[in-house]
């Protein structure tokens, strides 16, 4: 239980769920306002990208560990 194996994988599940968090926010389009401006969804593009990359390479090294 105390494996490198088993943190990058709970790491790996963590980006993913964080990453569909993300996806929501690009699909649904909730009205979001910060100081009564609009904030913009295209940041949740970017987040989106970086956080599944960081899901999928975690998950993949964690095959490689023993």
């Amino acid at each position: 239980m105390n494996s490198p194996k088993c943190g990058l994988r709970l790491s790996s599940v963590l980006f993913g769920l964080m990453s569909l968090g993300q996806l929501w926010r690009l699909i649904a389009q909730p009205q979001l306002q910060l100081d009564g401006a609009p904030v913009p969804t295209w940041p949740s593009a970017i987040a989106f990208i970086l956080l599944l990359v960081l899901c999928l390479w975690l998950w993949r090294l964690s095959n490689r560990t023993n």
